[in-house]
């Protein structure tokens, strides 16, 4: 399964920090691949590893030969908090490690809950707001069920 980055920060020296579409923050230095990859040596150059970008939910890219796998920096770096995300981040979490954990692919939820592809697509990259009832059609294809919770901070219960 792949994890979706949708921010990333820079921090001293060839530092970083990746907050991905769960909500779980990480921390990794990118030094540590230094001696796999050389040529990341290039990275020590802060103007150089400033410039770096999400390239889609699944990678850094600085130039045609610096990049990262953000799993990477998922599996290996250190945790560093979590993040409220939007709901659309939330619920395109939730729909993708259900249709991952049920090994099926978005054509075959999409033929059991007769949703379009595309809008199963739109709904895990977190760019749709699908209604209730469109979360219940893909939770039943996946033989699951809908969960839905509010949470209230106990500051407000009083």
């Amino acid at each position: 399964m792949f994890h979706k980055a949708v921010k990333l920060n820079f921090l001293s020296g060839t530092s970083l920090e990746v907050t991905f579409q769960n909500g779980v923050i990480k921390r990794y230095d990118v030094k540590q691949l230094f001696k796999k990859y050389p040529q990341l040596q290039a990275l020590e150059d802060r103007d150089i590893f400033l410039s770096g970008k999400l390239q889609g939910f699944y990678g850094i890219v600085w130039n045609d030969e610096l990049d990262i796998e953000v799993e990477t920096i998922y599996e290996e770096g250190s945790d560093a908090g979590t993040a409220t995300v939007p709901v659309s981040s939330a619920v395109a979490d939730a729909v993708y490690t259900a249709r991952a954990a049920a090994g099926m692919s978005q054509c075959e939820v999409s033929q059991l809950s007769g949703i379009d592809q595309a809008d199963i697509s739109r709904i895990e990259r977190g760019t749709a707001n699908p209604s209730v009832s469109t979360l219940e059609r893909i939770a039943k294809a996946l033989g699951g069920t809908l969960n839905v919770s509010i949470s209230i901070p106990n500051e407000i219960k009083n």
